[in-house]
């Protein structure tokens, strides 16, 4: 089992990430869900990380990220879903141990992000 569970911590983690990482949003596209849907997936395959799960009428991709150094193992949470004009896509990236990634998964998540957008 992992030392830190990839279940969503709620909102007093929310608004802890929120004051740390105001620069991470949840990307906005104008193009329909099915569309994001496979943009999100193949940039998941393109990271390099091991895709463990693709529920696409689900909107969900559950991927593991294997850091370079150690080998550590992260887990990996798109959500695809329905936006007014378009589509939404938000993710969390969580380390399995430690307390501490030093910025890892915030980075992760930032150059996701940026490969989605200059698709």
């Amino acid at each position: 089992n992992a030392a830190n569970p990839a279940a969503y911590g709620g909102s007093k983690i929310a608004a802890a990430q929120r004051a740390a990482y105001p620069d991470i949003q949840p990307l906005l596209l104008a193009e329909p869900i099915a569309k994001a849907y496979a943009r999100a997936l193949a940039a998941a395959q393109h990271s390099g990380w091991q895709i463990v799960a693709a529920d696409q009428p689900g909107g969900r991709i559950e991927a593991t990220a294997t850091t370079l150094w150690f080998g550590f193992k992260d887990d990996v949470v798109i959500r695809i879903a329905p936006s007014p004009g378009g589509s939404r896509i938000d993710l969390r990236s969580v380390s399995r141990v430690g307390k501490s990634d030093v910025g890892t998964n915030a980075n992760r998540i930032r150059s996701y992000l940026a490969a989605l957008r200059s698709e």
